[in-house]
């Protein structure tokens, strides 16, 4: 008996054995067929979204859980090169985050406290105004310095800085705004600061530092530091930047721009992946430190380098975006769902097109969700500009000829009313920048970040206003020719 019930109990092993096997091959495949349709949909959305927007060239990074999710390239350089996953772009304020980790670790090694004055790591600072010394190093993570660009210009200072330690040397002259730790204002030029304090403290330079305690120790090996733009537009590595107008994407070198700190970091996607992966599953930090560093601020959500919310679902996430006038850059970090979406573009800064949502889109899809292209995007909303120009360039022809025949003579207030209506999209280019510094939370941008932004609405108000000027012209050639009319007539008599 003993051996025939040996001898079942072989088989009914080796039949279990032989169905798992089985089983473990049907989830595996099914594993394999879900992957594979994720990516076939991120790819198809990504290319979709790209046209829609006119953006020739982007790299996707997604990470989940503690393994790197997807990475990819789309698009190619001028020369047809393609863009891959280890293409690097600029990341522009995605950086921020890192220089602020930066700090945190020398605030772990005891060598900075957070709610320590700023100044007093640098005794040979006097500045002007006395608030400069209630500054923290808290108050410039958290953007609560009491500077902005009105009265410390960031994009606008000519000449641009060379060093770190040039900003530094401002506060001996600047004004603030606000005072210290009162008032939320975005401002690249605390980030300048912060790494000139790690520069400072840890007697290595920036992009040393960087390279050294935070790149090499996560593996990101492709990424690393500059301090302006031109070393950017030298780099035949790095894809170069567009712009778009009229639904066209031009080719544009980026601006001459200081950017070391807040905006001066090149990655790839591969790299990006590692650095989100490390929010949530890696040591960077000590516990309480970690939770400061992916907390909001106190008056505001940004906190340290990073927005901290919530997700509709309850989860906690961190997010930021990086803003160039030929790039763009998008981060979103699921801490919970231990998830992250990275998204950099070799397009700039335009009001027409929703970068942030491609970060959304990902995520629809990785959520098993379907993701939507907006009717709001740069394709549909320049061909609506272009319609809108012709349109002005037609009503402009015909005013023009409906002036030139008009018999009645117009009285002076009549005059002065098609004056001022006349005067609207004139009065409109001149006031666009305070009003662009006004929507966007202060940030004062120049005249070519302005042009690149807004290209297509400042040819409109152009055409616009020409054609009004030419109104105006002929209004007043017909007023005088009816005077000159009427005193002859009168002379005659």
């Amino acid at each position: 008996m003993m051996p025939r019930t040996k001898q079942r109990m072989l088989i009914a092993i080796t039949c279990l054995l032989l169905l798992w096997t089985v089983l473990a091959k049907s989830v595996s495949a099914l594993e394999v067929r879900d992957r594979t349709e994720i990516l076939g949909d991120i790819d198809e959305y990504m290319i979709r979204s790209m046209k829609a927007n006119h953006i020739g060239g982007a790299s996707v990074a997604i990470s989940h859980n503690d393994e790197v999710f997807y990475t990819k390239g789309y698009g190619t350089f001028a020369d047809g090169q393609s863009i891959t996953s280890e293409t690097p772009f600029p990341i522009a304020s995605l950086s921020k985050s890192i220089t602020a980790l930066a700090v945190l670790q020398l605030v772990d090694k005891g060598r900075i406290d957070l709610d320590e004055a700023y100044v007093s790591y640098f005794p040979e600072l006097s500045p002007r105004d006395s608030r400069v010394r209630d500054i923290t190093v808290r108050h410039l993570l958290n953007q609560t310095s009491g500077l902005n660009d009105r009265t410390n210009p960031d994009m606008t200072r000519t000449p641009q800085f060379h060093l770190l330690i040039e900003a530094n040397r401002l506060l001996n002259e600047v004004e603030l705004a606000h005072e210290p730790g009162t008032t939320y204002s975005y401002h690249n030029p605390n980030y300048m600061l912060l790494a000139n304090l790690v520069e400072s403290i840890s007697g290595e330079r920036f992009s040393d530092y960087l390279d050294r305690h935070i790149f090499k120790p996560l593996g990101m090996n492709h990424t690393f530091s500059v301090s302006t733009t031109q070393q950017i537009n030298g780099n035949e590595a790095i894809p170069p930047g567009h712009y778009s107008i009229l639904g066209r994407s031009l080719s544009r070198s980026e601006p001459l721009w200081f950017i070391d700190g807040p905006a001066g970091i090149v990655s790839t996607a591969e790299d990006m992946s590692k650095w989100m992966i490390a929010q949530y599953s890696g040591n960077l930090l000590p516990p309480a430190l970690m939770n400061q560093f992916h907390s909001a601020g106190d008056i505001a959500p940004y906190g340290m380098g990073w927005l901290a919310d919530q997700d509709e679902s309850g989860g906690r996430t961190i997010s930021h975006s990086g803003i160039f006038w030929t790039y763009k850059s998008e981060e979103m970090v699921y801490l919970d769902e231990q998830m992250g979406i990275s998204v950099m573009f070799n397009s700039g800064l335009n009001a027409f097109v929703n970068y942030s949502a491609f970060i959304d889109g990902i995520a629809d899809i990785m959520k098993g969700e379907q993701p939507e292209i907006s009717f709001f995007n740069d394709r549909n909303m320049e061909t609506i500009m272009i319609v809108l120009i012709l349109a002005t360039l037609i009503w402009g022809a015909y005013g023009y000829v409906r002036i030139r025949r008009r018999k009645k003579r117009l009285r002076t207030i009549r005059l002065i009313l098609i004056m001022v209506g006349k005067l609207i999209p004139i009065l409109i280019l001149l006031s666009l920048s305070p009003l662009v510094t006004f929507i966007g939370g202060g940030r004062v941008l120049p005249w070519f970040g302005l042009w690149t932004t807004l290209s297509s609405p400042i040819i409109w108000l152009v055409v616009w206003s020409l054609v009004n000027l030419v109104h105006l012209t002929s209004y007043i050639a017909s007023m005088f020719n009816h005077t000159k009319s009427g005193q002859l007539k009168a002379d005659n008599r």
